[in-house]
């Protein structure tokens, strides 16, 4: 399974940005996993801020963005979102996307991170 984030750009504070997570591989939308949405700001650990998981549905986000973060799934495309709205310089990050086994905010230091994209925030 690869997954690809992108979407990243440079945005005023208060300012919204759309993130896509892209899903290559057969199948894998149909089976069991979770995709989450993980960022890593300078000088800081990673850290989980959402997750969905197949076929339930299930979602949890990390009490920094609810509120202003939504994600959603498109089975279809076998691509996953994350809207981010009211954006603020601590958003500024690098975000990434990862599968999971299940919906979690814990950190995945065996899962598969991709290069990310960078999220800048001004103020």
């Amino acid at each position: 399974v690869q997954l690809q984030a992108s979407g990243g750009g440079v945005v005023q504070s208060g300012g919204s940005l759309r993130l896509t997570c892209a899903v290559s591989a057969s199948g894998f939308m149909s089976a069991n996993y979770a995709i989450g949405w993980y960022r890593q700001a300078p000088g800081k650990e990673r850290e989980g801020i959402s997750c969905i998981s197949t076929p339930d549905g299930d979602i949890a986000y990390a009490d920094a963005v609810k509120g202003r973060f939504t994600i959603s799934m498109n089975n279809a495309k076998k691509t996953v979102f994350l809207q981010m709205n009211n954006l603020t310089p601590g958003d500024t990050a690098i975000y990434y996307c990862t599968a999971l086994y299940s919906c979690s905010l814990a950190d995945c230091p065996t899962c598969s991170w991709g290069q990310g994209t960078l999220v800048t925030v001004s103020s």
